[in-house]
């Protein structure tokens, strides 16, 4: 049986280091370390965004924990050398090139480290309670949930009345 490690599975309003989560999983039994650095974008099927802001459920920490667990499950017979599994996911407002979400994994090959690193970043996106509000620069809102598997559910709302003085 493999050695999994969870080293970190969190929510934070705080600016996320990929280089801490590189660092976190690295382990001289690793062969390969991959991270994923997801960063907000200027755009949005064919809009420009201004910023976006990130709003977790109470449950969403829970989530994110019970997510890497079952992943770990799941891989931990697979090649009986240690894997590591970081992972960090950001709530409140970004602006564009902030990083929303950090994902690292470490493991003995870089198949396994790969695949696990991939279906990390899925899992988080379809399976912890965050909900992303992204403001366009037309000044419509959109909400995306993140708790569909592999499907967007979205709520648009008009563009924000703009007053004259």
């Amino acid at each position: 049986m493999a050695d999994i490690e969870v080293i970190g599975a969190v929510l934070t309003a705080d600016p996320i280091s990929e280089d801490d989560a590189l660092a976190a999983v690295e382990g001289p039994e690793a062969g390969a370390v991959v991270s994923f650095r997801g960063v907000v974008r200027n755009h949005d099927e064919g809009k420009a965004v201004e910023r976006l802001s990130y709003t977790a459920h109470p449950t969403a920490s829970k989530a994110m924990l019970e997510v890497v667990a079952t992943l770990l499950d799941e891989y931990s017979e697979e090649t009986g050398h240690p894997v590591r599994i970081w992972a960090a996911h950001r709530t409140g407002t970004l602006e564009v090139g902030d990083v929303a979400l950090v994902c690292a994994v470490s493991a003995a090959h870089r198949r396994q480290a790969f695949t696990i690193c991939s279906e990390l970043v899925d899992r988080i996106k379809a399976g912890v309670p965050i909900w992303k509000e992204q403001l366009f620069s037309d000044g419509s809102v959109e909400w995306v949930g993140a708790n569909e598997p592999m499907s967007r559910r979205t709520r648009k709302l008009p563009p924000t009345p703009t007053t004259t003085n």
